[in-house]
């Protein structure tokens, strides 16, 4: 089993142990996104089913760093039986600003810029006894731009929680 497999196994059965608990509605929420990148995030519902997700990341490795920011929309739709479980669907935008060294050519520095488009499939709980909302989400991307990175991105996604406001 790879890692993303025991990432989402996980996350699956964290939302199903909580399913025991009731659960009650939030319209806004803010936390983290545990992923790639990690990054804070602000939830709001703006209608019924319809949230906007915004977020702002980094993520830095040995060669290579970035930072982005963008936003989601997302539709959810209940999980009959589980109280607080939702789950949804949705897309949205990013921006992805990229610093990277070139490691064949010495020791020197570029940066570039990537837009992002993306789809998001997910689970969202919202605990009943406490102001935290957790969800899991997958969130394929399509990277467009001549930067660090372009194409099709299928490894992103997060593990997110969030404290909840009324």
């Amino acid at each position: 089993m790879t890692k993303k497999h025991l990432f989402f196994a996980l996350a699956l059965l964290l939302c199903t142990m909580a399913s025991k608990l009731n659960a009650q509605e939030y319209r806004t929420a803010i936390g983290a996104r545990l992923g790639f990148p990690l990054s804070a995030s602000l939830k709001h519902f703006i209608s019924d089913p319809g949230a906007l997700e915004l977020f702002a990341g980094y993520r830095g490795w040995t060669y290579y760093n970035w930072f982005n920011v963008g936003g989601m929309y997302q539709h959810h739709a209940p999980i009959s039986g589980v109280a607080g479980l939702k789950w949804y669907f949705g897309g949205g935008a990013s921006v992805y600003f990229w610093s990277y060294d070139d490691i064949w050519l010495g020791s020197a520095r570029y940066s570039s810029t990537t837009f992002g488009v993306m789809g998001v499939v997910g689970l969202d709980y919202k605990f009943s006894d406490i102001p935290l909302n957790l969800s899991v989400d997958w969130v394929p991307t399509f990277f467009i731009g001549d930067g660090y990175i372009s194409g099709f991105g299928g490894g992103y996604g997060a593990l997110s929680a969030r404290y909840t406001l009324k």
